[in-house]
């Protein structure tokens, strides 16, 4: 109908033209020269304009799932093999592809499912499309589609593949997404405790890690061993580290953004762990089959429990344990409209009891008492996402969120005195130390499919962050004294505001560029800070399977993060640009080489240069013993640079796969009031940064995979030429270390390590069953964690350095329950 009228509405004028034509020249007086060089080159164009016309374009629009859950997918390839022309699926499983107004045979393709065709008689246009498992290995096609990295437009861009963590070795049975990460090159690790990362030059606050949109402010459970993202309710994971789009802002190092599972809208099903110190469970299902699902997973560790035994001192009692639980529900409302709700929570707790029931003096005197330490951090997160087919060129996207980080330490204890004539006295003491850090925001994000070339993306955000950047409580109470102070309870509160516009556009077959601009606004206070940040990005085809890859970007961020450099706690306070402290401001220029050496193993080579602003660090001789109203005080700000190369070569599948990293890099730092005003080594400078993660598949059920790491020793500051290595578990090893007098002139040795580990996987009636064996740290490597000042063997005054993790042996068994499986068996007994 709109094909006819559109045709009609195109013949009228065509034909008033012709008609004004024609009456010109038989009326020559009312014509002269100029007038018909305008007439004919017009009558020219609107010729070319009606032919273009009557090939009228469509629009393919729809919805790309996994057909054995039902689950969005993104990425999805999307190509007409007739016209040559491709589209992508977006975050949310939604593409749209404009073609010729014709019959048209699609190819759909994604990495380890089945590649579908389809015809499409003119006249469709709206399409949901679901993509079935692979049976065999042979009938995986891996196209050039729009994952393939060669092809993207972005530098620095790495989608991480879920599946490839099940094959790694595991760490006390738990598999850990941020460990994977920490093996990527441009990416360290904090430590050996630690489970932060600090991409090129950057500090952990100056990353951006998104679960489901919501920014996670603490990423550590168990001192930092282990991550809080239980990965099996996670199905999506990218990692920028430069060129950002537009549509990130907020951090200037790099973004972390992970999808939770949505949950399995065809059938139920279950999935989990039992290992040495945690145990995991999941459980996904339709609530309303193909419209409504669920997703609900549970982790908990249980030292606290395993310990018991073995505290034979009644008087004192310890524990500690850490829990996640993760949660959404997806609901279709119609074919245009998608909500989503999803939530995160997790703590972890550390406690402490002493009592001492009764005893007595030479006075007769009678003492009792009880004390109670308590540490304790966590996130709870939530978020409300409504998705918005507007029409078959344009969706949007809007997302409410919360996010809220709480960090506390703290003491306690009852004392009773009974003297002989039985007077009884009682003394209450308290004392506890909180930080945290809570945000609300609204967003709302649209993308336009202007053509297969040609998208547009645009919108806006608002958070509204609540500081707490610490609060110290004394409560003390007797017989004759009443004391209670609270400290630096000041609350700080901004707003923090951005605008952006992203241009993706393909300029002939060989040329892709991410244009955009972002423009971010902080409120606070009186003060206003206003930071513009035009990103770029360029993608050059030199052949079918290389490519060369430009990126600048300018970054702000509105929060600074002080880090208590100690043994591991979580004390690090999160605190907000004021007026005296400005936001970091950040500069990065990168370029790179990409090369599909065939279509399974790909190589990478990339370079950078980053610049950064307004970095604050503690004053010498300050640390996070600070409150809430003097912690301006104690800082100072200064400047960074950060520059390198970064080296990965992976093989993506096949019986054998992996990859190696290999980074080389430098990162300094520069402060007024720090070393003398002289440039030096950021703590975690390592110049060399090696990752080698391999994994084998012996038979169908036996593989087995093995980790190296390797890396230059981080930049500290001691005052000292010797040290020793000593372990927890004991033995020593004696180095030698070289002085440098200068801040962070000392470099402690360097790091390495071997992980290995086996899986014996068997399909079972009711799903499967895995039971997996790692050795972590191999050869017993004493990597020193933290060094302090001490005696050697031989009483003379040196360096002793403390290593927390020797060679750590693990068993676990991580199942998977299929509940129709399990109904089927148990009708076909029945019946049997």
């Amino acid at each position: 109908m709109r094909i006819n009228k559109n045709r009609k509405y195109i013949s009228k004028y065509h034909n008033l033209l012709f008609f004004s034509a024609f009456e010109l020249k038989l009326a020559p007086n009312y014509v002269n020269t100029t007038i018909m060089k305008l007439i004919i080159p017009l009558f020219a164009l609107f010729l070319f304009s009606f032919q273009a016309l009557s090939q009228e374009k469509r629009t393919l629009s729809g919805f790309i799932t996994d057909g054995s859950s039902g689950e969005k997918l993104f990425g999805v390839s999307v190509f007409d093999t007739i016209s040559r022309n491709g589209a992508g699926t977006n975050d949310y499983g939604f593409f749209s592809l404009t073609i010729p107004n014709e019959d048209a045979f699609l190819r759909i393709s994604y990495f380890g499912l089945k590649t579908k065709y389809l015809l499409v008689p003119k006249g469709t246009n709206e399409l949901d499309i679901q993509l079935d498992n692979v049976l065999e290995l042979s009938e995986v096609t891996v196209t050039a589609g729009a994952t393939r990295q060669v092809d993207n437009s972005g530098s620095g861009v790495i989608e991480i593949q879920m599946d490839k963590l099940d094959k790694l070795p595991l760490i006390l049975g738990e598999k850990d997404v941020m460990r994977m990460i920490q093996l990527l090159p441009g990416v360290k690790s904090g430590g050996e405790a630690s489970s932060g990362i600090y991409v090129r030059g950057g500090g952990p606050d100056q990353n951006l890690v998104l679960l489901d949109g919501v920014p996670v402010y603490n990423t550590s459970h168990l001192f930092g061993f282990f991550s809080v993202f239980n990965s099996d309710a996670i199905s999506k994971v990218s990692l920028i580290k430069g060129g950002f789009p537009a549509r990130y802002g907020g951090r200037v190092s790099s973004v972390l953004d992970m999808r939770m599972k949505e949950g399995n809208m065809k059938k139920y099903n279950a999935e989990g762990s039992v290992g040495l110190i945690s145990s995991r469970l999941l459980i996904e299902g339709p609530i309303k089959k193909d419209e409504t699902s669920f997703m609900v997973s549970g982790r908990r560790t249980y030292l606290d429990l395993l310990i018991k035994p073995f505290i034979r001192n009644q008087s004192s009692k310890g524990g500690y344990f850490f829990n996640d639980f993760n949660a959404k529900i997806q609901h279709k409302i119609n074919d245009k409209h998608h909500l989503y709700v999803s939530g995160y929570f997790g703590l972890d707790k550390a406690t402490l009891t002493n009592s001492v029931d009764a005893y007595y003096d030479d006075a007769g005197t009678r003492f009792k008492s009880e004390s109670e330490n308590n540490l304790k951090w966590g996130n709870s997160i939530a978020a409300v996402r409504w998705n918005y087919k507007v029409s078959p060129k344009l969706f949007l996207n809007t997302t409410g969120t919360f996010s809220d980080y709480l960090f506390f330490i703290g003491q306690s204890s009852q004392t009773e005195v009974t003297n002989s004539f039985g007077d009884k006295s009682k003394t209450l003491f308290r004392n506890g130390f909180s930080s945290g850090i809570r945000d609300w925001s609204l967003k709302s994000d649209a993308t336009f499919f202007m053509n297969p070339k040609h998208n547009i993306k645009f919108g806006v955000s608002d958070i509204y962050h609540t500081f707490t950047p610490g609060v110290s409580q004394t409560t003390i109470v007797d017989s004759t004294t009443n004391f209670d102070s609270n400290s630096g309870g000041r609350k700080q509160y901004s707003h923090e505001l951005g605008v952006y516009i992203e241009d993706d556009f393909t300029l002939g077959s060989r040329i892709k560029i991410n244009a955009g601009y972002r423009h971010s606004l902080l409120i606070i206070g009186s003060k206003t800070y206003n930071n513009p940040e035009p990103r770029l990005n360029f993608n050059m085809r030199l052949a079918e399977r290389t490519s060369v890859k430009f990126g600048l970007s300018r970054t702000a961020q509105y929060l600074h993060l002080l880090s208590n450099i100690g043994i591991g706690l979580p004390a690090d306070l999160w605190v907000p640009v004021t007026e005296n402290v400005e936001p970091v401001l950040a500069n990065q220029a990168s370029i790179g080489f990409y090369q599909e050496l065939t279509r399974n193993i790909v190589f990478s080579a990339e370079g950078y240069y980053k610049t950064m602003e307004n970095l604050i660090q503690y004053k010498e001789g300050a640390d996070f013993n600070v409150n809430g109203t003097n912690w301006e005080e104690t800082v100072t700000a200064g400047k960074g640079t950060a520059y390198g190369a970064e080296f990965l070569l992976e093989k993506k599948k096949g019986n054998f796969s992996g990859w190696i990293g290999y980074s080389l890099s430098w990162s300094i730092r520069e402060f007024e009031e720090l070393n003398n005003g002289e440039p030096f080594y950021h703590r975690y400078d390592r110049r060399h940064d090696l990752s080698v993660a391999l994994s084998y598949d012996i038979t169908d059920t036996w593989d087995i995979g093995i980790i190296f790491v390797y890396a230059t020793g981080n930049a500290v500051t001691i005052g000292s030429q010797g040290y020793g290595v000593s372990n927890f578990f004991g033995g020593n090893n004696f180095n030698t270390l070289i002085n440098y007098t200068s801040l962070n002139g000392y470099r402690m040795p360097d790091y390495h390590r071997m992980d290995i580990g086996a899986n014996r996987k068997k399909k079972k009636k009711y799903g499967e069953s895995t039971l997996s064996l790692s050795i972590y740290n191999v050869y017993n490597r004493l990597n020193p964690f933290f060094i302090y000042k001490g005696v050697n063997q031989s009483n003379n005054p040196a360096l002793i350095g403390v290593s927390l993790f020797p060679i750590i042996p693990s068993v676990s068994w991580n199942f998977k329950f299929d509940f129709k499986k399990i109904k089927e068996i148990k009708l076909n007994s029945i019946k049997d």
